[in-house]
């Protein structure tokens, strides 16, 4: 936390003790009723308090704001702004970093005059989700621009201190901005504010307190440590668990550095499918082990054995509609919901599933040789694209709804008869086959073409564009192959594919490529 002082300090005398202070928040966070406490606060207090709201976007695209003006009542009628100004910010409440870090680069936090209250908890927004790579930024590089941009920082991460008083994290946000003693009222005013709201109010009281306490002491202004998910324990009949031990010892015959990657990867594709999946998955990963083995991948780190184990796991586990289903109808996913909606055993919790089904998904569902026909004629795929390409929404919680999701889930006792798998089959091996012809000619390139299939991922239209940047990415790799800076190109050419969810980034270093190219066939 940057030290400053606390007592407080109108940042424009001639504005008559003038505090201008926004809010600016993620969907759901309940930062209408923060803004509606703080106003009722001011007013208390003998201020005139004016509060006003730009809605954001829904699913992160964008975030409300709330802005609040206050000043002291002298009996004359102030005259409020509407919205917030750049340089004119005097507190800024953020309910998640990034948010924090928009509100510095939109001018609203500044080092000679702003208090900044924010949470360091994440919300992944569209963009990085839309990233084909890891697109999360770094929580902890925007904590350090956050120190250096405001006057007062106060940060925690008030969702899991919520978490900890069964609480919401407004009342952290209000505790912690309470505590930074940058608001000329009692700490007693903020929590009469919460008595009257009467709900909850004891846990929410205790959340309160905490993010108070912290916010004076200076604790908590670092960014949230990322914790490892246990893997959970093989459980299932004594056969399966038998079956399943002997192809994790078949793993132990790997290098090292493949061994871990390629056990989480084994775990992956039998939750998937099931165990005879499993061993072909343990198969292609032995047999490429040898040819790794045999191209001196020791000296080399065993980057392709390493490579392979992780995105033939991945290649093997596509997203389909079947996919889809057994997810969205496992216990396991309706009891993270309820915590997230921290819903008690008496609350009756109704979830709605958003599907938007295309012929192509369709087509994958049935039996290969329909499916291969139908997709091959252009007037019966059109016939089904119109009766199936729309948005439907189906009441998970209501029996006829699970029934179908729960039916369609268990269809993957025969994934390996349908369509879809017949096309992801051929797809996969020909991507194999050209990893493995490159391995013995150019160590890197092989293992580049293995990590091309990062680019391939997600369900529906995100597979097709992901599928359509591993084509040009492939074709770029070709036209390199046999340079001595091929591998300079291959990272060239994936940086530009995983930064960027639009194909242009990638097609311009294509292009670059076929233009040097070009010129050496000419000559």
């Amino acid at each position: 936390m940057s030290e400053h002082p606390r007592d407080f300090t109108p940042a424009r005398s001639d504005d008559d003790g003038l505090i201008t202070l926004a809010i600016l928040a993620v969907g759901g966070q309940g930062c209408g009723q923060l803004t509606d406490w703080i106003v009722a606060i001011a007013e208390a207090n003998g201020y005139r308090a004016q509060s006003s709201s730009v809605p954001g976007v829904a699913q992160r695209t964008g975030a409300t704001i709330y802005y609040i003006e206050m000043a002291p009542d002298t009996g004359a009628q102030p005259v409020f702004s509407l919205m917030p100004a750049p340089g004119e910010v005097d507190i800024v409440v953020a309910g998640e970093i990034m948010e924090a870090g928009r509100g510095v680069e939109r001018g609203f936090v500044t080092p000679l005059r702003t208090t900044l209250v924010t949470s360091t908890h994440r919300v992944l927004t569209l963009s990085e989700k839309l990233v084909p790579g890891d697109g999360r930024a770094d929580s902890a590089v925007v904590l350090a621009a956050l120190e250096q941009a405001a006057s007062h920082l106060v940060a925690m991460d008030m969702e899991r201190v919520a978490a900890d008083h069964d609480s919401h994290i407004t009342n952290c946000l209000l505790g912690a901005l309470a505590g930074s003693g940058d608001l000329p009222f009692e700490r007693a005013a903020f929590e009469a504010a919460i008595r009257a709201s009467g709900r909850g109010v004891e846990a929410a009281l205790r959340a309160f307190g905490d993010a108070y306490e912290r916010a004076q002491s200076g604790i908590g202004t670092e960014a949230p440590a990322v914790t490892e998910t246990p893997e959970p324990d093989v459980a299932g009949p004594e056969r399966l668990r038998a079956e399943w031990a002997a192809l994790e010892a078949r793993l132990d015959a790997l290098p090292d550095p493949a061994r871990a990657m390629a056990g989480a990867g084994l775990r992956k594709v039998v939750d998937y499918q099931d165990l005879r999946y499993g061993a072909l998955y343990a198969d292609c990963v032995l047999r490429g082990a040898e040819a790794d083995r045999a191209a001196g991948g020791e000296a080399r780190g065993w980057a392709y054995s390493t490579a392979l184990a992780k995105h033939l796991a991945n290649a093997l586990c596509y997203d389909d509609i079947i996919r889809v289903a057994d997810l969205k109808t496992r216990g396991a996913r309706f009891a993270r919901v309820r915590d997230h909606a921290k819903a008690s055993g008496e609350t009756v919790l109704a979830m709605t599933e958003y599907m938007h089904p295309r012929a192509e998904e369709i087509c994958g569902l049935l039996p290969a040789r329909l499916g291969r026909r139908i997709e091959a004629s252009p007037r019966l795929f059109g016939m089904l694209d119109r009766m199936v390409n729309r948005g439907r929404r189906l009441r998970s919680g209501r029996l006829p709804a699970f029934v179908l999701l729960y039916g369609l889930g268990g269809l993957r006792r025969v994934r390996r008869k349908l369509w879809r798998d017949r096309v992801e089959s051929a797809h996969r091996e020909a991507w194999l086959a050209l990893a493995e012809a490159r391995l013995p000619r150019d160590y890197a390139m092989a293992v580049a073409t293995l990590e091309a299939r990062r680019l391939i991922k997600g369900y529906s239209d995100t597979h097709g564009r992901g599928l359509s940047k591993f084509d040009v990415v492939l074709d770029g790799l070709a036209l390199v192959e046999g340079r001595a800076d091929a591998a300079d190109w291959a990272r060239r050419l994936m940086e530009s594919a995983l930064t960027s969810p639009e194909l242009s980034a990638v097609e311009g270093t294509l292009a670059t490529i076929r233009s040097f190219a070009g010129e050496k066939e000419t000559a």
